[in-house]
Formats: C-alpha cells, sequence, structure tokens
C-alpha cells in the first residue's frame, strides 16, 4: 500500500516536471495561479495537500489537463 507521505511526493515530483517543461520558476508559477511561492514549493516537496481548486489552477497554467498531475494514483480508505 502507498502511503500518503508517497502520494504527496509523487503529485509533487509530477507538478515540478511539468513546471520544468513549461519553462516556469515556482516563482512564476505562483505568481500567475496567484499563489505564494513558498506553497508551490512546500506542494512539489510533497509537505502539502493540495486542494482541488489550486491543481486545476495550476494545470491550466501549465496547460495540461489536471488529470495528468493526478493518473494512476490511488489511495484506499483507512
Amino acid at each position: 500500500m502507498t502511503s500518503d507521505d508517497d502520494l504527496l511526493r509523487v503529485f509533487g515530483d509530477r507538478l515540478r516536471a511539468a513546471r520544468k517543461a513549461a519553462g516556469l520558476s515556482q516563482e512564476a508559477l505562483a505568481h500567475q495561479a496567484g499563489l505564494h511561492r513558498t506553497y508551490v514549493s512546500s506542494v512539489e516537496r510533497g509537505e502539502r495537500n493540495i486542494a482541488l481548486l489550486n491543481i486545476l489552477t495550476l494545470a491550466t497554467i501549465l496547460d495540461i489537463d489536471a488529470g495528468t498531475l493526478l493518473a494512476g494514483l490511488i489511495r484506499h480508505p483507512e
């Protein structure tokens, strides 16, 4: 079973890869999304459980489908 920490790290890695592929710094992505740079940084490090609306906003800025950030991730109830 995958831990919550692992899921957050995988999501953060995917966000970081998409941001870099888009040629954006954390600061630029955060600014365009109306978020703080430290928030984006903590999401990329897997330290934060990001809200759905922020996922959608970041995916829109990165011009990707939000599903690509979540594809294959499964969380079973405790």
